[in-house]
């Protein structure tokens, strides 16, 4: 059964929802979401029609989740860790491509670091006020963005096979089942990753 309060709610909202509040980071991730989705043509992945290669591990990655349909859990959501503030997203279908990055510098004031320090310490109200009025002007600043904070341009890239369901084995060693490519062969008998002693 569909929540109808959910159902009425904008994409945006239904990413901070699940992000837990609003925050310029997230606004980035949505942003470069929409412009990706937008020069793809493509909208949300239902199943693992999209893919989603991500370079950061911040709060953007949590609209894209959203938004894009894109997930650990489906198979469809790739994690480099390189620190970049970059998202690309790929068509199953065509293998069409689009890779979106942050320009450096574009996103930086430091009027609003200045404010963020202030409210996060011995802050005033007003303080805290000034800081949550920057914050909602730099979220709408962003959604609002286009190819000046952006730069949109398409990709060829490798694409990863579809997700894999494995056969779970039971890790002789400490009883938990374990996918069978993560499993190990450690004197004769199954072991999990862990309990191989590779972690």
């Amino acid at each position: 059964m569909v929540n109808k309060t959910c159902a009425n709610k904008t994409s945006w909202e239904k990413a901070v929802e699940f992000h837990g509040h609003e925050c310029p980071g997230l606004a980035i991730g949505y942003r470069a979401t929409e412009l990706a989705l937008e020069a793809l043509g493509s909208e949300r992945s239902i199943d693992e029609e999209l893919l989603a290669i991500v370079e950061n591990n911040a709060c953007g990655v949590d609209a894209l989740q959203t938004l894009a349909g894109c997930s650990f859990g489906k198979g469809n959501l790739y994690y480099r860790d390189l620190g970049k503030s970059v998202y690309t997203i790929a068509r199953r279908g065509d293998n069409n491509a689009v890779r979106v990055a942050v320009k450096y510098g574009t996103t930086f004031d430091p009027n609003f670091k200045s404010l963020k320090e202030k409210a996060a310490s011995t802050a005033t109200e007003q303080d805290r006020t000034l800081y949550h009025e920057a914050q909602q002007k730099r979220i709408k600043s962003i959604l609002n963005a286009g190819t000046e904070m952006f730069e949109v341009r398409r990709v060829i890239i490798e694409l990863p096979p579809p997700a894999s369901i494995y056969q779970t084995l039971q890790c002789s060693r400490c009883g938990e089942g374990v996918m069978e490519p993560r499993a190990r062969l450690k004197d004769g008998r199954v072991v999990c990753i862990p309990c191989g002693g590779e972690f």
